[in-house]
């Protein structure tokens, strides 16, 4: 095991010193594009303004033969885009892939400087982050970046569950971890096709009524353990949870109700696969204007954090000052970035 006074030092001569914390940034939304469809590049301009995040996917729904014209196709975007404050990622291959490792050096050697976060599929413990961390380092020396790439791993496994505070914990490199749905229920052998969501056949039953036949169900949530895990993992090691893809483009008000409830449980937010989706991220991950004037009367009212008092017949005490606090720092990231947001919240 690393020692902890050198675990903040880089692991190559030259490369950039490891971030001590996160940087601030204000992520609801990634957005996935396929970079190798140049239809689909020449829309990314209009997007900046619109995501937080614009992710280059060069796994999943990438075709084979199309692999090196969509690395091609993120190096091309990012060498040509002015991000500004929106995120630039990409999802590289998979560890096991013949792809990943031309993915990392070429796109790192190319646009390192511009990239802040490489996404890592179906990681299943922190082996896969510590390959990664070395080999980034040493790329970051070789090209002269000023600052480190940062790695964003997606549990796709049951492995990958069961370690996940090993690898929350793996690097100073790591920015999160995302749910990623789909390729987990094979892993685990569960019996749906959906990419993320619930199934209408997961439920409890009320208890029988001696009157009649009928009894109430309810839909459960097939995620909700596994999400309080990442997020724990996330919360113990200062990184951030994301629920990931809501494949059910057709289902605006599923997709809504499934980011809210990752919203609830901790997630700084989700994945979107649709331009439709964009919208629902943003509303969902920003917080009630509300809840934000609540929040902020709390504050006002405890400002010291000491002590115990009432507001409309709730409690509040320095726990409250706590959550108010989440819920106040989370508005203002959301007013820099939107102006709008800021009168709402009245910030």
């Amino acid at each position: 095991m690393k020692l902890p006074r050198k675990f903040y030092e880089p692991l190559a001569i030259g490369a950039p010193l490891p971030y001590r914390s996160l940087p601030r940034r204000l992520e609801r939304v990634i957005h996935f594009i396929p970079p190798h469809v140049e239809k689909v590049r020449a829309k990314v301009p209009a997007l900046v303004g619109e995501v937080d995040v614009v992710l280059g996917n060069l796994e999943d729904a990438v075709p084979v033969e199309a692999k090196e014209s969509a690395r091609a196709g993120f190096i091309a975007m990012a060498t040509t885009i002015d991000f500004g404050t929106t995120g630039l990622w990409t999802r590289i291959n998979a560890l096991n892939s013949p792809w990943m490792l031309d993915d990392v050096v070429e796109i790192v050697g190319n646009v390192g400087d511009k990239l802040d976060v490489i996404m890592v599929p179906k990681v299943e413990g922190a082996w896969d982050i510590h390959y990664l961390d070395q080999l980034l380092a040493q790329l970051e020396a070789r090209h002269r970046l000023r600052r480190p790439v940062l790695l964003h791993a997606i549990l796709e496994t049951a492995e990958g569950v069961e370690n996940v505070g090993a690898i929350a914990a793996a690097s100073p490199r790591m920015h999160g971890l995302s749910l990623g749905p789909a390729d987990l229920a094979a892993s685990r052998g569960m019996k749906t096709t959906r990419v993320g969501g619930g199934h209408p056949a997961y439920r409890v039953l009320g208890d029988p009524d001696a009157a009649g036949p009928a009894r109430p169900g309810f839909q459960q949530d097939l995620w909700h353990y596994t999400i309080a895990r990442m997020v724990d993992a996330c919360a113990a090691n200062g990184i951030k949870a994301f629920y990931g893809p809501f494949g059910d483009f057709s289902d605006p008000a599923g997709c809504e109700a499934q980011f809210r409830n990752a919203f609830l449980m901790g997630c700084s937010g989700a994945w979107s696969l649709h331009p439709s989706q964009i919208a629902i991220a943003k509303k969902v991950f920003s917080p009630d204007v509300e809840e934000v004037a609540f929040a902020k009367r709390i504050l006002a009212a405890i400002p010291d954090g000491g002590g115990a008092l009432m507001i409309d017949d709730r409690m509040q005490d320095d726990a409250t000052v706590k959550q108010a606090n989440v819920i106040v720092e989370l508005a203002k990231l959301v007013a820099e970035r939107e102006p709008e947001m800021r009168a709402r919240y009245g910030l």
